[in-house]
This record gives C-alpha cells, structure tokens and sequence, in this order.
C-alpha cells in the first residue's frame, strides 16, 4: 500500500571527500536534538562508521541509503521506516555530490539518494583555498543535474572575517543562499583510520566529547532556523514505510537465477531452503538465540539486521568477544559481523575459552554468518595471533586496501543462501586471507571482476562481503530456520 509520507529533511553533501560532511551532518544531528526534536539519522551509501557518530547524536539508530545494495526502490521505504514519528531527517551523503558507484552513473550518489527522497540539498564547501571561485563551483553543482535542489551552502573551514565577506558577496551574486560558516577548528576533528573514523565503540567518551564540540560549533556557525524553513519544503513521498514483518512476507524464497558459478552442495542448507516464513513466534524463551558479536572489535552491522532476525522469529542477544568468555545461554545462531579486529588481535587471541566456544559450535555445525572481520576472526590466526580455528586460512595486514562495490552470486548452499542467490554487496578491507576461498566457496563475484571468495562449511558461510540483508530478506529467514532446527 502505497502511502504520503512527510517529514522535514536535508541532504548534506559536499563537492568532494574530506569537505566536511560529516562534520555538519554530525553537528546539525546533534544541535537539532539538543532543541528538543526527535531527529533520525541517516548516511547514503555503505559506511558503518559515520551512522555510529549520528546514533551518539540523535540517540536513534544511524541508518544507511544504499542505492546499490538495496536498490533505487528501497532508498525511501528505509528512509521512512527509520524517520517515522521524527521532527526532521538529516542524511549525510557520501564522496562528492555526483560520486556514485564506478561506470554506473549516478546509481548510489548522493544526488540520486536526494532525487529518490525529493528532499533539498545543503552543500558543504571546504573554502579554505579561494575566495569568489567559490560561487563559480557552486553554480557548478547547482547547475549539473535540474532535479537535484541546491538549497543552500554551509562555508567550512573559513579563515577570517574578511574571508568570510568575500565568500559571502561571491554567493550572494550567485544567487545561493549561505546557511553557515564554520571556522578551522582543529579541536574538534575526529581521529581517522583508513577511509574514516575510529568507530564510536573504540573511543565511547571522547566521541560525545566530538559530537558535543560539534553540536556546538554548528550552532554557533549555522542558521539553525533556516535550515529548519529548507527542510520544511520537502514535499510529502509517495511510499510506504519499509518494516522487516512486511519485508519478509513479501520474501517468498531467494532471488535465484541460473548460476554464474557452478552450484555446490555443503550440507549448510536450512530447512525447507526459505520456502515460506518459519513458525518461530510463541512465548519467550522458545525463540532461537541468535548471537550478535560486538563491542570495540566488531562494530560493522546494520540496523535492519537484526530487525530481520527479529522478525523471523529469533531472539538476538549481543557479546562482545574481548569480554564475553562464553556464548550467550541458549546460542542457536552466530552472526560476527565486519569492524577491525586487528586492533584487537592479541585480545581476541588470547580470550582462549571463547575461541574454544566459538570453534566447538561451528564443528557441531551450528549455523554461523561472518562478514569480512567475523572472516578473520575465524581463521586459524591473524597477524601471527591465534583465532578461532573454524577455518583452515590464515590473514595478515596489507598494504593494500582493498574498496568498492561488488555483485555477487552465492555458489556455496549455506545457511544463509541457496546457491543461485544474487546479491549485490561491499568490500573494504586491509587484509588478506590465504587461500582466499575454501573447497565450498561463499560468493562468486560478477562484477567488476570474476572470482570465487570465502567460506562454506557445515553451517559456516564466511566472506569478505558486506551485505544488506534488507535487499534480500529471506536470508535472515533462512538463517533463523536453520537455528531453530538446533533448539
């Protein structure tokens, strides 16, 4: 049922990457919040990192748009299924305004994400090199594509007051409105590893120290109230809220096809292969336990996740590996999902008795869905330390950082996926394994370049690949089946 969907909201994006995005989109969260409105956050494309920055903001889960992953279609159903009920939306964009997926257009740009959420962009713009150029660059962008709205421009990294005229008279004969300026301000930047920040989880009390230093430099930089009017003239979306119950109804069974890769038998299948939605619901306690790893070391996972486990019936318990040196009571299933654990290798290595759980559960063949750091963490070592064994593959950390989208196409029957499967999914890593796909392999790999990848062994589906399970629902059903199955 298609529905109106309203509620005030800004796209912030830049002319490139390191404008400053983040910066606004963190500190406009946060100050907004601070007035008092119920502000849900959101980041175009894959990131993981940033949506942890918007959640210490606003207090409600950071949520991503992945027009790649999930689809064009999905971009306002998620939208709306995390913006319900909220005063305003923030989405922070990702790369430049027009960056999206390589040789794909503008699929995954944050202009698109804009476009499909008919919602007014702020531009932030790193002035610290120019003058009246300024208003040249903007018209630019402004002018690219029609159906992108330019509402407006924040200045970030202005040096001085007479900086800041220029810039301003610049603009203003470019007709574009400036909605604020931020100074250089060394004193709230954010550490960075690779291509972003240090996850929330690794630094708890010196991120609110971050986000509140944002919050505080926004409000003094920016027009709060006139971004409030911008993003009170987004008109209302055709759309109905996405909701993980719905999701997996609609979900009749995998996206098959014929395969790509030659199809192979591991054991690892569900029960009925995710042909209909298992009866799982009932009294407490009779739900599969679906074991969630987290804390500093895996801090990679999507909000809609765990809704779809929820939904198909299990109960999702959290455990740190640097900590916990147990599975939780009742552990059905085991999700590790991606973060960076070679932070952490000599913790993870020597909490000896969970590896020891970990390893026993996957040779009782339990079923066990790793993504790219869960991938390492089930090797035999990384970096010379110890894991947990699961796995007959050994990483280490390169030089080399590997980046981009993939689609892919499961080859492997696991516990999360029928052979035939398609999916479209992320790497970013700087790591290798060796070898780096196993007798049974995950995923064959498409695009942009033709190769098996990861791990499948009696219910062990490991992979570099990060995925969005909102894509492809009935892979949260079938992992549940197969957890129930070992109640």
């Amino acid at each position: 049922m298609v529905t109106s969907f309203n509620v005030p909201r800004l796209v912030i994006a830049a002319p490139s990457s390191g404008s400053g995005k983040t910066t606004v989109a963190t500190g406009l969260m946060a100050a907004f919040s601070e007035r008092g409105l119920a502000v849900s956050p959101h980041k175009a494309g894959p990131d993981y990192i940033d949506p942890g920055y918007h959640a210490l903001a606003t207090g409600r889960p950071g949520r991503n748009l992945d027009a790649f992953m999930c689809g064009p279609e999905l971009v306002a159903p998620l939208f709306a299924h995390g913006a319900t009920g909220c005063d305003l939306a923030v989405v922070e964009g990702v790369m430049g305004l027009y960056d999206g997926a390589a040789g794909r257009g503008e699929l995954a740009s944050t202009a698109q994400v804009a476009k499909l959420l008919r919602a007014p962009v702020v531009l932030v713009v790193d002035a610290s090199s120019q003058s009246r150029s300024v208003a040249a660059l903007v018209h630019g962008f402004a002018s690219f594509d029609p159906q992108v709205r330019l509402g407006g421009v924040i200045l970030n990294k202005v040096g001085s007051d007479r900086h800041e005229v220029m810039l301003r008279e610049a603009l203003e004969e470019a007709g574009m409105p400036v909605l604020g300026v931020l100074r250089r301000a060394p004193q709230v930047a954010t550490p960075s590893r690779h291509l972003g920040l240090v996850p929330v989880a690794e630094r708890h009390t010196d991120a609110l120290a971050s986000v509140s230093a944002l919050a505080a430099q926004v409000r003094a930089g920016c027009d709060l109230d006139a971004l409030m009017a911008l993003a009170r003239t987004a008109p209302p979306l055709a759309c109905e809220a996405w909701s993980p119950a719905a999701a997996l109804t609609r979900s009749g069974g995998p996206t098959s096809a014929s395969p790509v890769f030659e199809a192979q038998g591991s054991g690892g299948g569900a029960p009925g292969d995710g042909a209909a939605p298992a009866d799982l619901g009932g009294a407490p306690g009779r739900r599969p336990v679906v074991a969630v790893a987290g804390g500093p070391a895996f801090t990679f996972s999507y909000a809609e996740h765990a809704e779809l486990l929820t939904a198909a019936g299990a109960e999702v318990v959290t455990f740190d590996p640097l900590r916990d040196e147990e599975l939780p009571t009742g552990t059905a299933g085991l999700v590790i999902g991606g973060g960076f654990p070679e932070m952490y290798a000599p913790e993870l290595s020597a909490n000896e008795p969970l590896r020891a759980a970990v390893a026993a559960f996957a040779a009782a063949g339990g079923p066990v869905a790793a993504e790219c750091a869960g991938l390492l963490y089930l090797g035999r070592s990384l970096d010379g330390k110890p894991m947990c064994g699961v796995l007959d593959a050994d990483a280490r950390m390169s030089e080399r950082l590997t980046l981009g989208y993939r689609e892919a196409v499961a080859v492997s029957d696991s516990a999360l996926a029928r052979a035939g499967t398609r999916l479209r999914g992320h790497e970013f890593h700087r790591t290798v394994i060796e070898p780096g796909a196993g007798a049974a392999p995950a995923w064959g790999f498409t695009h942009p370049e033709r190769r098996v990848e990861g791990f499948v062994q009696q219910g062990v589906h490991a992979s570099y690949l990060h995925t969005h399970w909102a894509a492809e629902p009935s892979v949260a059903r079938r992992f549940t089946e197969a957890a129930a199955a070992r109640r």
